[in-house]
């Protein structure tokens, strides 16, 4: 089981299942919606997912079928949702406290990547979602 939380602790969340990928987003939203150079997130599936203190989670609609989750109270966000995958969230990594180990590690967005930063590592590098 996977625990996590917001910075706060007003949400916190129960993942009974692994963390099966993890994807290195380089996107200007997601740069913009993490304020760093790249969010890392892992799809999780949504029936294994339970939140407590929901009342304070906000979603952000960020375009047409993409909603961003986070803590309306400290801003921590915690999820992605998009409505054509209904059975999938993204979960943002640095919300979970539980060690769990994880090869699958990918850069999606890569060329969109900030200019600034370089990403150094061997993880296969993706324009888009593989």
């Amino acid at each position: 089981m996977i625990n996590g939380s917001c910075l706060c602790g007003k949400v916190r969340y129960q993942y009974k299942g692994e963390i099966e990928e993890i994807a290195m987003c380089h996107c200007s939203q997601c740069r913009k919606a993490q304020g760093g150079a790249f969010a890392t997130n892992s799809p999780v599936d949504t029936d294994k997912l339970e939140f407590t203190g929901v009342e304070y989670i906000k979603e952000f609609q960020s375009n047409e079928f993409k909603v961003r989750a986070f803590c309306s109270n400290c801003g921590s966000p915690l999820y992605s949702a998009r409505s054509d995958v209904p059975d999938k969230r993204r979960l943002r990594m640095g919300s979970i406290e539980s060690p769990f180990s994880c090869e699958n590690k990918y850069h999606i967005y890569a060329d969109s990547k900030a200019q600034w930063h370089e990403i150094t590592d061997e993880h296969p590098k993706f324009k888009e979602m593989p």
